[in-house]
């Protein structure tokens, strides 16, 4: 439902002309990012700024709005939800393609000379900054910090509340290692860069660092707080009253003594410290652009926190729970999966929104479930065309025999992290869409299967996914794979594989997880989309890369992938060898467990979708 935004950006407009910055006398200009004070991928419902503003809700994307012109810029995930949520105020800007500018660069093309421009500097990461800062320099323009939030002023009462929800302490059978060695391993790389003080910001690596879980974002099992890390001190900065009940002992079980101190006062200590002009203060390039220029440039070390990286490689405990779980939420697709076929068959009315209550419900069975790790992405026909699909009673479609039905879902269970798309037609797929699901299918079993140097870039793989699509012109606007957290952020840093180039990427190394994921969308028609969770593991290669180490992928995801929509015709032996192969795991692992439980319904169904072609 599209919103009405022309009240809100005439508030703006006029705010804009009240601003008083040094000796600036009003901004011709005022970017609105998505990001919280964390630089959050997702955002509580008191940070969905850009949302309010412009009507557009998906989870990446700038607004810019200047006297005469309001902007939005994202990438191609989201081109068809702004172009329905946008009114006639806004000019979409899509991200991405080569006749696109970047933000930096249409303000220095469009402003007068002389201009500023006012953003968040809490809502800014240094790295977004610097570049649109250089672009505006170009221009002699500004990039200016405006403290006071322009949006928060609009919003007024009817803005909802910080959530500030309760923290629970993250066992150590699910955790696997204490803070006490975390810290050890932190403080380690911290002598070896010279930094007297680590600062971090990012939510999910202070959640996992900690061994404790919040629920203060939805579906993100994350708190709002600060971490500062000493060689001899842990500060957290977090609101006291959230803390466990049990937190003296969750410090006495992770060998550690962690001094409390209020959320809010996170900058004051930092300016505290760097009045030691000695000290060397190591922060994260992605940090807000407000907590970096405290720090003197002379005492700032800005690299990807060493927890970003230790974080992404699982320890024994977590790869086992991530095993595990993504058995337990495979029982629970196939049992949504062979419902759903039934229930079309017999000609019941089952919609998007009454098809992902149903896979929630089965996920809610099982052990250690937490909730969903994002909204379920259910689309049938036209709206599977559209990448990050939420359907709500406004566009849900019934799930029927006629169309392609593609269900991207995601559980958080306490032991992992699951994410996982099937595309299924319940009926008579036409040869074309036959034809770019297999190519989709070879393009993912490509990419599993291939074997690659130790530390190689998640960006030199992604070729390998899309080269199916590409031998008929075909393509598809999203990343290949992204990093997943262990009970944490199903989108996790700083690996990726995708045509971007992620500037943090230490490489893909043992035990990391990531995503495989091509796809394929005909706008208006359909969507496919095949996607595993794949565990990077050793590989046997002939010569080892010179010593340098063979790596490949091992799927741990388990849930059959839809044989009758594939064109045999276009797999080549090996494909064919590798998704039987992949379908006999899949029935070993499954089967058993369903056989225990006496669910004998779902079992035949795994039979029929699990046979060799």
């Amino acid at each position: 439902m599209m919103k009405d935004t022309t009240q809100i950006l005439t508030k703006l407009r006029e705010l804009m002309q009240l601003v008083r910055v040094r000796d600036i006398s009003c901004i011709s200009a005022y970017i609105v990012p998505s990001d919280d004070a964390h630089q959050s991928e997702y955002q509580c419902q008191h940070d969905e700024r850009r949302a309010f503003l412009t009507g557009f809700n998906g989870s990446a994307g700038t607004a810019v709005v200047t006297s005469n012109s309001a902007l939005l810029w994202t990438d191609g995930r989201y081109y068809q939800q702004a172009e329905k949520q946008l009114d006639s105020n806004w000019v979409l800007m899509k991200d991405g393609l080569t006749t696109t500018p970047s933000v930096g660069a249409w303000l220095a093309q469009n402003l007068p000379r002389g201009s500023a421009v006012g953003v968040d500097p809490r809502l800014f990461s240094f790295r977004l900054w610097k570049p649109i800062e250089n672009e505006l320099s170009s221009s002699d323009c500004h990039l200016v910090p405006i403290e006071k939030n322009l949006i928060d002023e609009i919003w007024g009462d009817d803005q909802p509340p910080r959530t500030s929800n309760s923290i629970k302490p993250l066992k150590l059978e699910y955790a696997g290692v204490t803070i006490a060695k975390k810290w050890e391993l932190v403080r380690k790389q911290m002598q070896e860069k010279k930094a007297d003080v680590l600062i971090v910001s990012a939510l999910d690596e202070i959640a996992w660092f900690l061994n404790m879980r919040g629920s203060d974002i939805d579906f993100n099992p994350v708190f709002f707080a600060y971490m500062i890390i000493t060689k001899d001190e842990l500060l957290a900065f977090v609101d006291s009253e959230k803390l466990p009940t049990d937190f003296s002992n969750h410090q006495s079980d992770n060998e550690v003594q962690i001094k409390v101190l209020p959320y809010s006062s996170i900058g004051l200590e930092i300016s505290r410290i760097v009045s030691t002009k000695d000290t060397k203060i190591w922060i994260s390039p992605t940090s807000s652009y407000y907590l970096t220029a405290i720090i003197p440039k002379s005492q700032r070390l800005q690299e990807v926190t060493p927890i970003c990286l230790l974080k992404s490689i699982k320890n024994d405990v977590e790869i086992k729970g991530f095993v595990n779980s993504h058995v337990r939420d495979g029982i629970a697709l196939c049992q949504y999966f062979a419902w759903l076929e039934n229930q079309l068959s017999l000609g019941e009315k089952i919609d998007e929104i009454s098809g992902a209550d149903k896979l929630e419900s089965l996920r809610r069975t099982k052990d250690n479930y937490v909730g969903l790790s994002f909204p379920t992405i259910s689309s049938s026909g036209p709206n599977g065309s559209i990448i990050h699909y939420n359907p709500t009673n406004d566009t849900k479609r019934d799930i029927t025999v006629n169309e392609i039905y593609l269900c991207d879902s995601g559980a958080q269970f306490l032991d992992g992290t699951t994410d996982v798309t099937r595309t299924f037609h319940f009926g008579s797929p036409t040869e074309f869409q036959k034809e770019v699901y297999t190519r989709v299918l070879k393009g993912q079993l490509t990419f599993g299967s291939t074997i690659f140097p130790a530390k190689v870039k998640g960006q030199v793989l992604d070729t390998l996914a899309r080269k199916a699509l590409w031998d008929v012109g075909l393509d598809y606007s999203h990343g290949t794979g992204h990093g997943v957290g262990h009970y944490l952020n199903v989108h996790e840093g700083p690996i990726g594989v995708g045509i971007r180039y992620m500037p943090d990427d230490p490489g893909l190394q043992e035990n990391m997880f990531i995503s495989n994921e091509p796809g394929f969308y005909q706008d208006g028609e359909f969507g496919i989309r095949i996607e595993d969770i794949v565990q990077i593991v050793p590989a046997q290669s002939t010569h080892n890369f010179s010593n340098r180490g063979a790596l490949t992928f091992k799927t741990i995801t388990m849930c059959p992938k839809q044989t009758k929509m594939i064109t045999k015709e276009l797999l080549t032996d090996l494909e064919i060898q590798l998704l039987n192969s992949y379908h006999q795991q899949v029935w070993d692992t499954l089967s058993p467990i369903l056989s225990q439980e006496g669910d004998s319904f779902t079992l035949s169904w795994l039979k029929k979708e699990t046979q060799p072609i």
